[in-house]
Protein backbone atom coordinates (compact mmCIF):
# COMPACT_ATOMS: atom_id res chain seq x y z
CA UNK A 1 0.00 0.00 0.00
CA UNK A 2 1.68 3.34 -0.82
CA UNK A 3 1.81 6.21 1.21
CA UNK A 4 -0.21 7.20 4.81
CA UNK A 5 -3.51 7.10 5.52
CA UNK A 6 -5.19 10.56 5.87
CA UNK A 7 -5.52 11.44 9.53
CA UNK A 8 -8.74 12.39 10.90
CA UNK A 9 -10.15 15.75 10.45
CA UNK A 10 -8.93 15.65 6.66
CA UNK A 11 -11.48 14.02 4.60
CA UNK A 12 -13.05 16.74 3.02
CA UNK A 13 -16.44 16.71 1.53
CA UNK A 14 -16.49 18.87 -2.13
CA UNK A 15 -19.21 21.88 -2.93
CA UNK A 16 -22.38 20.56 -4.80
CA UNK A 17 -25.58 21.84 -5.78
CA UNK A 18 -28.32 20.91 -3.40
CA UNK A 19 -30.38 17.93 -4.89
CA UNK A 20 -28.10 17.94 -8.17
CA UNK A 21 -28.25 14.38 -9.96
CA UNK A 22 -26.07 12.22 -11.04
CA UNK A 23 -26.65 8.38 -12.43
CA UNK A 24 -24.13 5.02 -12.67
CA UNK A 25 -25.62 2.17 -14.77
CA UNK A 26 -24.15 -1.01 -14.86
CA UNK A 27 -25.39 -3.36 -18.01
CA UNK A 28 -24.69 -6.80 -18.88
CA UNK A 29 -22.87 -7.40 -21.92
CA UNK A 30 -25.47 -10.82 -23.79
CA UNK A 31 -24.85 -12.68 -26.65
CA UNK A 32 -27.26 -11.83 -29.03
CA UNK A 33 -28.25 -15.38 -30.48
CA UNK A 34 -28.23 -17.41 -26.76
CA UNK A 35 -27.85 -15.10 -24.25
CA UNK A 36 -24.83 -15.98 -22.42
CA UNK A 37 -22.45 -13.29 -21.33
CA UNK A 38 -19.73 -11.72 -23.69
CA UNK A 39 -16.28 -10.97 -22.74
CA UNK A 40 -16.05 -7.94 -25.03
CA UNK A 41 -16.23 -4.76 -22.56
CA UNK A 42 -12.18 -4.18 -24.07
CA UNK A 43 -13.22 -4.76 -27.60
CA UNK A 44 -16.04 -1.98 -26.93
CA UNK A 45 -14.29 0.14 -25.49
CA UNK A 46 -11.90 0.64 -28.31
CA UNK A 47 -14.75 0.75 -30.41
CA UNK A 48 -16.68 3.46 -28.36
CA UNK A 49 -13.05 5.61 -27.76
CA UNK A 50 -12.15 5.32 -31.71
CA UNK A 51 -11.03 8.37 -32.40
CA UNK A 52 -10.47 10.22 -29.12
CA UNK A 53 -7.25 11.19 -27.73
CA UNK A 54 -7.23 8.99 -24.77
CA UNK A 55 -8.82 5.37 -24.40
CA UNK A 56 -11.17 6.70 -22.28
CA UNK A 57 -15.00 7.76 -22.61
CA UNK A 58 -16.52 10.06 -19.74
CA UNK A 59 -19.45 8.32 -19.95
CA UNK A 60 -18.82 4.78 -20.93
CA UNK A 61 -16.72 3.09 -18.50
CA UNK A 62 -14.78 -0.66 -17.78
CA UNK A 63 -15.77 -2.24 -14.61
CA UNK A 64 -14.61 -5.33 -12.61
CA UNK A 65 -15.66 -8.29 -15.24
CA UNK A 66 -15.62 -7.89 -18.98
CA UNK A 67 -18.94 -8.87 -19.38
CA UNK A 68 -20.24 -5.36 -18.48
CA UNK A 69 -20.05 -1.69 -19.40
CA UNK A 70 -21.23 0.89 -16.61
CA UNK A 71 -22.89 4.03 -17.93
CA UNK A 72 -22.68 6.93 -16.16
CA UNK A 73 -24.63 10.83 -16.56
CA UNK A 74 -23.61 13.87 -16.34
CA UNK A 75 -24.79 16.36 -13.58
CA UNK A 76 -27.87 17.24 -13.81
CA UNK A 77 -31.00 18.86 -12.27
CA UNK A 78 -33.54 16.99 -12.96
CA UNK A 79 -34.48 12.95 -13.17
CA UNK A 80 -35.62 13.41 -16.85
CA UNK A 81 -32.13 15.81 -17.93
CA UNK A 82 -30.15 12.80 -16.33
CA UNK A 83 -31.97 9.83 -17.87
CA UNK A 84 -31.86 11.90 -21.05
CA UNK A 85 -28.30 11.96 -20.78
CA UNK A 86 -27.90 8.24 -20.27
CA UNK A 87 -30.69 7.29 -23.19
CA UNK A 88 -27.84 9.07 -25.36
CA UNK A 89 -25.17 7.26 -24.60
CA UNK A 90 -26.74 4.10 -24.23
CA UNK A 91 -27.60 4.81 -28.14
CA UNK A 92 -23.69 5.37 -28.85
CA UNK A 93 -23.33 2.17 -26.99
CA UNK A 94 -25.52 0.63 -29.43
CA UNK A 95 -23.60 1.70 -32.69
CA UNK A 96 -20.68 -0.39 -31.12
CA UNK A 97 -22.71 -3.67 -29.99
CA UNK A 98 -24.83 -3.81 -32.50
CA UNK A 99 -21.65 -4.34 -34.85
CA UNK A 100 -21.04 -7.34 -32.72
CA UNK A 101 -23.70 -9.08 -32.02
CA UNK A 102 -24.25 -8.19 -28.66
CA UNK A 103 -27.16 -7.06 -26.90
CA UNK A 104 -27.38 -5.04 -23.58
CA UNK A 105 -29.32 -6.12 -20.18
CA UNK A 106 -30.31 -4.58 -16.93
CA UNK A 107 -31.13 -6.86 -13.88
CA UNK A 108 -28.91 -7.69 -10.70
CA UNK A 109 -27.20 -10.34 -12.09
CA UNK A 110 -26.92 -12.94 -14.99
CA UNK A 111 -29.61 -15.83 -14.87
CA UNK A 112 -27.28 -18.70 -16.11
CA UNK A 113 -23.80 -17.67 -16.96
CA UNK A 114 -21.20 -19.32 -14.55
CA UNK A 115 -18.87 -16.77 -12.38
CA UNK A 116 -16.35 -19.37 -12.18
CA UNK A 117 -16.04 -18.73 -16.17
CA UNK A 118 -16.51 -14.64 -16.24
CA UNK A 119 -12.80 -12.72 -16.96
CA UNK A 120 -11.54 -10.11 -14.76
CA UNK A 121 -10.56 -6.53 -16.42
CA UNK A 122 -7.04 -5.81 -16.08
CA UNK A 123 -6.66 -3.41 -13.52
CA UNK A 124 -4.44 -3.20 -10.66
CA UNK A 125 -7.62 -2.07 -8.12
CA UNK A 126 -9.43 -5.04 -9.57
CA UNK A 127 -6.47 -7.16 -9.10
CA UNK A 128 -6.12 -6.59 -5.26
CA UNK A 129 -9.70 -6.94 -4.75
CA UNK A 130 -9.66 -10.46 -6.44
CA UNK A 131 -6.33 -11.06 -4.80
CA UNK A 132 -8.00 -10.61 -1.63
CA UNK A 133 -11.29 -11.73 -1.38
CA UNK A 134 -11.01 -14.69 -3.97
CA UNK A 135 -14.00 -17.06 -3.99
CA UNK A 136 -16.09 -14.63 -2.94
CA UNK A 137 -14.44 -11.98 -4.94
CA UNK A 138 -14.85 -14.10 -7.86
CA UNK A 139 -18.62 -13.82 -7.11
CA UNK A 140 -19.50 -10.44 -8.32
CA UNK A 141 -21.30 -10.92 -11.30
CA UNK A 142 -23.75 -8.50 -10.34
CA UNK A 143 -24.82 -4.89 -11.48
CA UNK A 144 -26.34 -2.39 -10.02
CA UNK A 145 -28.31 1.48 -10.08
CA UNK A 146 -26.45 3.72 -8.42
CA UNK A 147 -28.33 7.34 -7.82
CA UNK A 148 -25.79 10.40 -6.78
CA UNK A 149 -27.76 13.57 -5.05
CA UNK A 150 -25.54 16.71 -4.09
CA UNK A 151 -25.88 17.64 -0.51
CA UNK A 152 -24.99 21.49 -0.34
CA UNK A 153 -23.84 20.78 3.49
CA UNK A 154 -21.77 18.05 5.34
CA UNK A 155 -23.65 18.72 8.37
CA UNK A 156 -26.37 16.90 6.23
CA UNK A 157 -25.14 14.07 4.76
CA UNK A 158 -24.77 11.73 7.94
CA UNK A 159 -28.39 12.47 9.43
CA UNK A 160 -29.41 11.81 5.86
CA UNK A 161 -27.85 8.69 5.67
CA UNK A 162 -29.46 7.51 8.96
CA UNK A 163 -32.93 8.47 7.43
CA UNK A 164 -32.27 6.97 4.05
CA UNK A 165 -31.42 3.25 5.67
CA UNK A 166 -34.92 3.08 6.78
CA UNK A 167 -36.48 3.37 3.19
CA UNK A 168 -33.37 2.31 1.54
CA UNK A 169 -34.91 -1.94 1.45
CA UNK A 170 -38.15 -0.53 -0.01
CA UNK A 171 -36.06 0.77 -3.03
CA UNK A 172 -34.41 -2.57 -2.98
CA UNK A 173 -37.79 -4.31 -3.60
CA UNK A 174 -38.89 -1.68 -5.78
CA UNK A 175 -35.86 -2.18 -7.84
CA UNK A 176 -35.63 -6.30 -7.32
CA UNK A 177 -34.20 -8.26 -10.61
CA UNK A 178 -32.27 -11.03 -9.54
CA UNK A 179 -33.83 -14.29 -8.69
CA UNK A 180 -31.15 -16.37 -10.02
CA UNK A 181 -27.75 -17.59 -9.75
CA UNK A 182 -25.37 -19.73 -11.47
CA UNK A 183 -28.78 -21.89 -13.21
CA UNK A 184 -30.11 -21.99 -9.75
CA UNK A 185 -33.57 -20.39 -8.61
CA UNK A 186 -32.36 -18.60 -5.30
CA UNK A 187 -35.55 -18.15 -3.50
CA UNK A 188 -34.62 -14.16 -3.25
CA UNK A 189 -35.89 -11.33 -5.38
CA UNK A 190 -32.38 -9.99 -5.33
CA UNK A 191 -29.83 -12.29 -4.99
CA UNK A 192 -27.30 -9.61 -5.85
CA UNK A 193 -27.89 -7.93 -2.22
CA UNK A 194 -27.00 -11.09 -0.61
CA UNK A 195 -24.04 -11.88 -3.04
CA UNK A 196 -22.25 -8.31 -2.67
CA UNK A 197 -22.27 -7.96 1.26
CA UNK A 198 -20.01 -10.77 1.49
CA UNK A 199 -17.39 -8.57 0.14
CA UNK A 200 -15.46 -6.53 3.54
CA UNK A 201 -16.61 -3.21 3.27
CA UNK A 202 -20.03 -4.10 1.07
CA UNK A 203 -23.61 -4.06 2.57
CA UNK A 204 -25.30 -2.12 4.98
CA UNK A 205 -23.50 1.12 6.18
CA UNK A 206 -22.31 2.29 9.51
CA UNK A 207 -24.52 4.84 11.17
CA UNK A 208 -22.20 7.55 12.42
CA UNK A 209 -23.10 10.35 15.20
CA UNK A 210 -20.91 12.78 13.49
CA UNK A 211 -18.04 13.50 10.31
CA UNK A 212 -15.21 12.98 13.17
CA UNK A 213 -16.38 9.58 13.68
CA UNK A 214 -16.67 8.83 10.04
CA UNK A 215 -12.80 10.29 9.57
CA UNK A 216 -11.46 8.29 12.58
CA UNK A 217 -12.87 5.25 10.84
CA UNK A 218 -11.85 5.71 7.58
CA UNK A 219 -8.77 6.18 9.36
CA UNK A 220 -8.36 3.31 10.86
CA UNK A 221 -9.47 0.79 7.75
CA UNK A 222 -6.75 2.51 5.39
CA UNK A 223 -3.96 2.41 8.20
CA UNK A 224 -5.12 -1.25 8.67
CA UNK A 225 -4.51 -2.12 5.33
CA UNK A 226 -8.37 -2.54 4.66
CA UNK A 227 -8.84 -0.45 1.88
CA UNK A 228 -6.74 2.00 0.03
CA UNK A 229 -9.10 4.88 -0.79
CA UNK A 230 -12.63 5.67 0.05
CA UNK A 231 -14.01 4.42 -2.67
CA UNK A 232 -13.47 1.39 -1.75
CA UNK A 233 -16.42 1.51 0.73
CA UNK A 234 -18.55 -0.37 -0.76
CA UNK A 235 -21.98 0.32 1.48
CA UNK A 236 -25.65 0.09 0.30
CA UNK A 237 -25.38 3.95 1.23
CA UNK A 238 -22.54 5.91 1.38
CA UNK A 239 -21.22 9.55 0.85
CA UNK A 240 -18.91 10.28 -1.87
CA UNK A 241 -16.70 13.29 -0.71
CA UNK A 242 -15.27 13.99 -4.03
CA UNK A 243 -18.20 14.32 -6.13
CA UNK A 244 -20.13 16.26 -2.56
CA UNK A 245 -22.63 13.60 -2.77
CA UNK A 246 -24.78 11.23 -0.61
CA UNK A 247 -24.59 7.82 -3.23
CA UNK A 248 -27.54 5.19 -3.27
CA UNK A 249 -26.03 1.96 -4.45
CA UNK A 250 -28.60 -0.70 -3.13
CA UNK A 251 -30.32 -1.12 -6.30
CA UNK A 252 -30.09 -3.85 -8.89
CA UNK A 253 -29.38 -2.37 -12.40
CA UNK A 254 -33.25 -1.60 -13.47
CA UNK A 255 -34.26 -3.41 -16.46
CA UNK A 256 -35.58 -0.65 -18.68
CA UNK A 257 -35.56 3.00 -18.73
CA UNK A 258 -38.88 3.82 -17.21
CA UNK A 259 -38.22 1.60 -13.74
CA UNK A 260 -35.20 3.41 -14.25
CA UNK A 261 -37.15 6.97 -14.31
CA UNK A 262 -39.33 5.64 -10.95
CA UNK A 263 -36.47 4.53 -8.77
CA UNK A 264 -34.34 7.42 -9.66
CA UNK A 265 -37.26 9.77 -8.66
CA UNK A 266 -38.23 8.37 -5.79
CA UNK A 267 -34.59 8.52 -4.82
CA UNK A 268 -33.87 12.38 -5.54
CA UNK A 269 -36.96 12.95 -3.63
CA UNK A 270 -36.18 11.17 -0.71
CA UNK A 271 -32.90 12.81 -0.27
CA UNK A 272 -34.30 16.32 -0.74
CA UNK A 273 -37.38 15.45 1.82
CA UNK A 274 -34.80 15.11 4.33
CA UNK A 275 -32.99 17.82 3.71
CA UNK A 276 -35.95 19.99 4.13
CA UNK A 277 -36.80 17.98 7.26
CA UNK A 278 -33.10 19.24 8.21
CA UNK A 279 -33.66 22.82 7.44
CA UNK A 280 -37.21 22.96 9.77
CA UNK A 281 -35.31 21.78 12.47
CA UNK A 282 -37.19 18.58 12.29
CA UNK A 283 -36.18 15.48 14.22
CA UNK A 284 -35.59 12.58 10.82
CA UNK A 285 -36.47 9.02 11.17
CA UNK A 286 -33.77 6.29 12.44
CA UNK A 287 -33.74 2.93 13.33
CA UNK A 288 -31.11 0.35 14.77
CA UNK A 289 -28.87 -1.37 12.87
CA UNK A 290 -30.43 -4.45 13.95
CA UNK A 291 -33.70 -3.48 12.20
CA UNK A 292 -31.76 -1.96 9.24
CA UNK A 293 -29.88 -5.07 8.63
CA UNK A 294 -32.93 -7.16 9.34
CA UNK A 295 -35.35 -4.93 6.61
CA UNK A 296 -32.39 -5.84 3.91
CA UNK A 297 -32.88 -9.57 4.40
CA UNK A 298 -36.70 -9.49 4.16
CA UNK A 299 -36.31 -7.08 0.65
CA UNK A 300 -33.80 -9.57 -0.66
CA UNK A 301 -35.89 -12.39 0.09
CA UNK A 302 -39.36 -11.53 -0.44
CA UNK A 303 -39.02 -8.35 -2.71
CA UNK A 304 -42.36 -6.07 -3.08
CA UNK A 305 -44.57 -9.12 -0.82
CA UNK A 306 -41.78 -8.00 2.27
CA UNK A 307 -43.46 -6.75 5.35
CA UNK A 308 -40.43 -4.30 6.27
CA UNK A 309 -39.73 -2.43 10.26
CA UNK A 310 -40.83 1.05 9.59
CA UNK A 311 -38.79 2.92 12.35
CA UNK A 312 -37.21 2.75 15.61
CA UNK A 313 -40.50 1.69 17.26
CA UNK A 314 -40.75 -1.32 15.54
CA UNK A 315 -44.32 -0.89 13.69
CA UNK A 316 -43.97 -2.98 10.51
CA UNK A 317 -45.75 -2.69 7.45
CA UNK A 318 -46.47 -4.57 3.72
CA UNK A 319 -43.47 -2.24 1.44
CA UNK A 320 -46.19 -1.80 -1.16
CA UNK A 321 -48.11 -0.25 1.39
CA UNK A 322 -45.27 2.08 2.05
CA UNK A 323 -44.36 2.91 -1.03
CA UNK A 324 -47.47 3.85 -1.66
CA UNK A 325 -47.62 5.80 1.08
CA UNK A 326 -44.31 7.73 0.31
CA UNK A 327 -45.12 8.94 -3.02
CA UNK A 328 -48.39 10.82 -1.88
CA UNK A 329 -46.18 11.99 1.30
CA UNK A 330 -43.79 13.11 -1.65
CA UNK A 331 -45.84 14.88 -4.24
CA UNK A 332 -45.20 18.25 -3.35
CA UNK A 333 -40.97 17.56 -3.86
CA UNK A 334 -41.79 15.52 -6.68
CA UNK A 335 -43.36 18.62 -8.59
CA UNK A 336 -40.36 20.86 -7.19
CA UNK A 337 -37.92 18.81 -8.27
CA UNK A 338 -39.42 18.44 -11.70
CA UNK A 339 -39.76 14.61 -11.34
CA UNK A 340 -43.50 14.64 -10.79
CA UNK A 341 -44.10 12.06 -13.95
CA UNK A 342 -41.31 9.88 -12.65
CA UNK A 343 -42.51 9.71 -9.53
CA UNK A 344 -46.15 9.03 -10.57
CA UNK A 345 -44.90 5.68 -12.39
CA UNK A 346 -44.38 4.21 -9.01
CA UNK A 347 -48.37 3.19 -8.56
CA UNK A 348 -48.70 1.45 -11.76
CA UNK A 349 -45.19 -0.24 -10.72
CA UNK A 350 -46.84 -1.67 -7.59
CA UNK A 351 -50.09 -2.97 -9.50
CA UNK A 352 -47.66 -4.67 -11.83
CA UNK A 353 -45.33 -7.07 -12.15
CA UNK A 354 -42.09 -6.60 -10.42
CA UNK A 355 -38.65 -7.45 -12.49
CA UNK A 356 -37.87 -10.09 -10.62
CA UNK A 357 -40.74 -11.93 -10.78
CA UNK A 358 -41.17 -11.14 -14.82
CA UNK A 359 -38.40 -13.14 -14.57
CA UNK A 360 -39.73 -15.97 -12.85
CA UNK A 361 -42.73 -16.19 -15.23
CA UNK A 362 -40.43 -16.07 -18.27
CA UNK A 363 -38.54 -18.92 -16.79
CA UNK A 364 -41.43 -20.89 -16.46
CA UNK A 365 -42.56 -20.45 -19.99
CA UNK A 366 -39.14 -20.38 -21.34
CA UNK A 367 -36.28 -21.60 -19.17
CA UNK A 368 -33.19 -19.43 -18.03
CA UNK A 369 -32.02 -18.59 -21.89
CA UNK A 370 -35.75 -17.08 -22.30
CA UNK A 371 -34.28 -14.90 -19.07
CA UNK A 372 -31.73 -13.28 -20.72
CA UNK A 373 -33.40 -12.30 -23.78
CA UNK A 374 -36.24 -10.95 -22.19
CA UNK A 375 -33.65 -8.75 -20.10
CA UNK A 376 -31.98 -7.90 -23.47
CA UNK A 377 -36.05 -7.20 -25.15
CA UNK A 378 -36.96 -5.16 -21.98
CA UNK A 379 -33.73 -2.93 -22.23
CA UNK A 380 -34.80 -2.55 -25.71
CA UNK A 381 -38.37 -1.58 -25.54
CA UNK A 382 -37.22 0.65 -22.57
CA UNK A 383 -40.69 -0.44 -20.67
CA UNK A 384 -41.55 -3.36 -18.22
CA UNK A 385 -42.36 -6.49 -20.85
CA UNK A 386 -45.69 -8.96 -19.65
CA UNK A 387 -43.56 -12.19 -19.24
CA UNK A 388 -45.54 -13.74 -22.16
CA UNK A 389 -44.23 -11.55 -24.63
Amino acid sequence: MEGSPAPPGQLRFARSQRSSLGIEWELQLLDAAGGDARQDADLIMERVCAGRAEQNHPHIHRELLRNTVELVSGVHTTVDDAVSDLQGTLAELRRATDELGIELGGGGAHPFARPSMQQVTEDDRYTRLIDRTRWWGRQMQIFGTHVHVGIEDRAKVLPIMRALVTRFAHLQSLAAASPFWDSEHTGYATNRAMIFQQLPTAGVPYQFDSWTDLEAYVHDMTRTGVIDSFSELRWDIRPSPALGTIEVRVCDSATNVTELRAVVALTHCLVEHYSRMLDAGRDLPQAPRWFVAENKWRSARYGMEAVLIKDESGEQEAVAETLAGMVTELEPIAADLGCLDELGLIPALLRAKAPYQRQLEVAERHGLTGVALHLAAEMRAGHPLEPEA
